[in-house]
């Protein structure tokens, strides 16, 4: 009896004793693989072992990957190649949203001279468009044009499906309900290797216009009291399929920065601190408050111009019968 009961102390200890550390590096590495990035960067926190699995390059460059498909872009997979821990700088950047913004630059020479978009448009959770825009920012022409990149234009071919699609995406656009997209825009400064997330995930608005019958879908991310910027996705009005998508930024007033102004909103949220992604209704709200403040600004600028058109009438009047009593006054004296 007392044998039994050692030895079933003894398993107990060893049973004890044993910990995820024991488990084989491959086993581990696997179960890393099904991780997130959130999750995959908490697992590094736990034990010194995990870290050092959970840095593995190969790890980080696989979630990217499969994060956002167009990363699998020649330039792109050279760009972040450049060191063992680009890929995780990278998750880092691109993953949490930007922080709201303080101060912006006034220092042209410091703003970025190119900047590559990374876009993935997924419906359902479906990859439907995976695609790279490179754009020059260095230009007279962009820097003092309204600030816009263009992903995909109705005025342009339609583009060969993408390798990296899906099968059953690349065989057959299905129809798309607009209410159902998601979206990543990573906005990317190749000369600093610094990324952000430029737009929200989910719709903050959906409209039908009100002449062609087409669905617009507004992606935003409000970087403070005066600017957003945001991705506008038209919808064909049978299908829905996508026939635009833009990214401009905008300012309170409802007018598109130029290209100057644009990259300075982009340099200072690049260069800002991050913060947790954020639910759908709270992207939703905050864009609704962006624009309740935009409607507010319109209307006391309203106010003020019928103000000063009503002060303008009053004294044209007033000036208007001066001259009048003057004219009468020497009509009455030549009279007499």
């Amino acid at each position: 009896m007392a044998t039994q009961s050692q030895a079933a102390r003894g398993t107990t200890a060893t049973a004890t004793a044993t910990t995820i550390e024991d488990l084989h590096s491959d086993m581990l590495i696997r179960a890393l693989r099904h991780l997130d990035g959130p999750a995959l960067a908490a697992a590094s926190c736990a034990t010194t072992h995990l870290r050092a699995i959970a840095s593995q390059p190969d790890l980080w460059r696989d979630l990217c990957v499969t994060t956002w498909p167009s990363l699998r872009h020649p330039r792109l997979l050279r760009l972040l190649s450049s060191s063992p821990n680009a890929h995780r700088s990278f998750f880092s950047d691109a993953f949490p949203s930007p922080s709201p913004l303080t101060v912006l630059t006034d220092d042209d020479a410091s703003l970025p001279s190119e900047l590559i978009s990374a876009v993935d448009l997924y419906h359902q959770g479906a990859l439907v468009l995976s695609r790279v825009v490179e754009t020059d920012t260095s230009t007279l022409w962009f820097r003092g044009a309204p600030f816009r990149i263009d992903a995909l234009d109705r005025k342009d071919p339609p583009p060969p499906p993408s390798p990296t699609l899906p099968a059953a995406a690349a065989a057959a656009e299905p129809a798309i309900s607009p209410e159902d997209l998601t979206l990543s825009w990573v906005v990317i400064d190749p000369h600093r290797r610094r990324a952000m997330i430029a737009t929200s995930r989910h719709p903050v608005a959906v409209d039908r216009h009100w002449i062609t019958g087409e669905t617009v879908v507004r992606f935003a991310s409000v970087l403070g009291e005066e600017c957003a910027l945001g991705v506008v996705v038209t919808c064909g009005e049978e299908t829905g399929h996508v026939l635009e998508m833009s990214l401009m930024a905008e300012g309170i007033d409802g007018v598109c920065l130029n290209g100057r102004d644009g990259l300075a909103v982009i340099q200072a949220a690049i260069e800002g601190d991050r913060k947790r992604e954020e639910a759908e209704e709270v992207e939703k709200r905050k864009w609704e408050e962006f624009v309740g403040r935009r409607q507010r600004r319109k209307e006391a600028a309203a106010r003020r111009e019928r103000v000063v058109d009503l002060a303008c009438l009053a004294v044209g009047g007033a000036a208007f019968l001066a001259l009048f009593a003057i004219a009468v006054s020497r009509w009455l004296d030549r009279a007499v």
